[in-house]
C-alpha cells in the first residue's frame, strides 16, 4: 500500500551555514521578488500533511512564513542527519498519524511538484527503509522519504559518530527514484537545483523569468 500523504509530514532542512553565500539563511534569500523558502513551500507543501521547518538560532526570523520550528535536537554541527532526526522527534511528538517524513532544502526552489508520492510509491511491498531522490547520475541525500520508527536508531548512529547520510541509511535498505532532468523553453535544468552561490541564485532568477510555470 502506498503511504498516504496524511501519513508523512514534511521537514524542510535549513541548517546549512550557507559560507558560500557570505551566511545568513539561503531561504530568506529573495529569489524573483519572493523569499526562496516561499517558492519552496509553493511546492513542497501541497504534497505533505504538514510542515515542519528544520532550523537552529532564534526562530523568530521564519515567523512570516507561519510554520512551526524545530532545533536540532543533537549539539553541534552534525551535518543533515540531525536534521532529519529532529524532523523525526517532531513528526512523532506534533503528528502521531505520520509514519514519515518527507525532506527538501530551503534552498531548491525548483523541487518536483511530485517529489512526495514518487517517493512513497517507491516504498509500496518493499523491504527498504529509505529512499532518497537522484537526478542527472547523483543521489540526493537531504531529499528523501524516512521512517519515523528509525529515530532511536538515527539518533545512537549520530552519537556513535556517524555523519554522512548513505554510512546510516545503508543498514536500513536505500532505494533511489530518479527524476528527469528539467526543462524551460530551451533552457535545461536539474529539478533539485540548489543556490549555493550568487551565481546559481542570478541563475535561478533566470529560470523563473523563462518560465511561467516555474513562478
Amino acid at each position: 500500500m502506498v503511504i498516504s500523504k496524511d501519513a508523512i509530514t514534511g521537514v524542510l532542512l535549513a541548517g546549512g551555514q550557507s559560507r558560500r553565500m557570505g551566511g545568513g539563511d539561503k531561504g530568506l534569500l529573495e529569489l524573483a521578488s519572493r523569499p526562496m523558502l516561499a517558492r519552496v513551500l509553493d511546492r513542497f507543501a501541497p504534497q505533505v500533511g504538514r510542515v515542519v521547518l528544520n532550523a537552529n538560532g532564534d526562530p523568530a526570523r521564519f515567523s512570516a512564513f507561519g510554520l512551526p520550528v524545530t532545533a536540532d535536537t543533537i549539539e553541534g554541527s552534525v551535518g543533515p542527519l540531525a536534521g532529519v532526526l529532529a524532523g523525526m522527534r517532531w513528526a512523532a511528538k506534533e503528528t502521531p498519524a505520520a509514519t514519515h517524513i518527507a525532506t527538501a532544502s530551503t534552498d531548491a526552489p525548483f523541487v518536483p511538484l511530485d517529489l512526495v508520492v514518487k517517493l512513497a510509491q517507491a516504498l509500496e511491498n518493499r523491504n527498504e527503509k529509505v529512499v532518497l531522490a537522484a537526478s542527472g547520475g547523483h543521489k540526493h541525500p537531504v531529499i528523501g522519504l524516512w521512517p519515523v520508527e528509525l529515530a532511536d536508531d538515527l539518533e545512537a548512529a549520530l552519537n556513535d559518530g556517524v555523519r554522512k547520510v548513505l554510512h546510516w541509511t545503508d543498514r536500513h535498505g536505500t532505494l533511489e527514484v530518479d527524476f528527469p532532468i528539467a526543462k524551460v523553453g530551451e533552457l535545461e535544468f536539474d529539478p533539485f537545483f540548489n543556490a549555493n552561490t550568487p551565481e546559481e541564485l542570478a541563475e535561478a532568477e533566470a529560470l523563473i523569468k523563462a518560465g511561467e510555470g516555474l513562478n
